[in-house]
């Protein structure tokens, strides 16, 4: 690993192989943390190649341990994290929120590396029981249409990072990974990033892999649809500017979307999300994000159309019925 770090300080890039084996050594606890911690930093300093990218993708996928759920074809809804924004947990509300609409959702999470509460903070908030268990897992999405999947019980090279991540607090290529090595593989994904090179860098990915998806980015920051500002939106066959109000929504302000101070916080206003007794720019946030998610699976569908089956998944207490049978279910 020193002569790798002497390479990566004088500004080279690792090729393809190189990458994947060094995620394998990772995972094999070959290296220490001192060393992980360096590999992230240099990431911090300049951008991920697609070789290196891949690489890693493809080491970490390797060594997953595989769940069949191809049949129901699920979409994930994630985001890479690192936006700095600190947001309450979007992308897990809007994961409930597109299987109350009737959609399969598998979602892969994990704990909050670099905000308070990542999605596996706020369903241990909730009692709910991570597995690995198939049975368990097909039992959920026959059940309420959703599985989740906490990343470490799936990716040994994640268990073996956490500490590490935790630690430095900052963002990494992990954070850039995790979406990318869902054990499943879903058919379909919403994935939202924190600045326009990674969405450019995650479209020409998928484009490779065949997964139908769609990229979002807000221009000021947020790896996600936030609608505090213009944002972008990167599909299989588009790419598109959109504003909140050009799909009916009033734009919103960073404090809106805080997450508060604890997961307990965070769980606070997850759970008025579904209950639909949170603030307005909250829920909308939610409904914008599972609209697209929609779209993602149902492209012939005009994004209002879409909008309009969010907003009734969470308005009819649709979405809140899917949470509390995933809860019986997985607690």
């Amino acid at each position: 690993m020193k002569q790798t770090l002497y390479r990566l300080f004088d500004h080279e890039y690792l090729g393809r192989e190189e990458a994947r084996q060094i995620l394998q050594n990772i995972a094999g606890g070959q290296y220490n943390d001192s060393q992980i911690a360096s590999l992230i930093t240099v990431f911090l300093m300049r951008s991920i190649s697609v070789e290196e990218l891949t690489g890693f993708r493809e080491a970490l996928l390797e060594m997953r341990v595989p769940v069949d759920l191809s049949p129901y074809k699920p979409i994930d809804i994630v985001g890479t994290g690192g936006d700095g924004k600190n947001t309450f947990n979007i992308s897990t509300a809007s994961c409930f929120t597109v299987a109350g609409a009737g959609y399969h959702v598998v979602k892969h999470g994990n704990y909050g590396a670099t905000s308070v509460s990542g999605a596996s903070n706020v369903m241990e908030q909730h009692g709910v029981k991570f597995t690995a268990d198939l049975s368990l897992l097909r039992k959920s999405m026959d059940s309420c249409r959703i599985a989740y999947l906490h990343a470490p019980l799936f990716n040994p090279a994640l268990k073996a990072v956490a500490a590490v991540r935790k630690t430095l607090g900052v963002r990494s290529f992990f954070n850039m990974l995790g979406p990318l090595v869902n054990p499943v593989i879903p058919a379909y994904q919403l994935l939202g990033v924190y600045s326009l090179p990674l969405l450019r860098l995650y479209n020409y990915t998928y484009q490779e892999s065949g997964t139908r998806f769609a990229v979002v980015h807000s221009l000021d920051g947020y790896d996600e649809i936030s609608l505090t500002a213009e944002f972008k939106v990167a599909m299989s066959e588009k790419e598109k500017l959109y504003t909140p109000e050009m799909l009916g929504f009033p734009r919103c302000v960073d404090t809106d979307l805080d997450g508060g101070k604890t997961p307990e916080d965070a769980a606070r206003i997850f759970d008025a999300v579904l209950a639909n007794t949170a603030t307005e720019a909250q829920k909308n946030c939610v409904i914008a994000n599972s609209a697209f998610a929609i779209q993602v699976i149902c492209p012939e569908k005009r994004i209002k159309a879409c909008i309009a089956e969010a907003r009734e998944s969470l308005e009819s207490g649709k979405a809140l019925d899917t949470f509390r049978t995933f809860l019986a279910l997985n607690s």
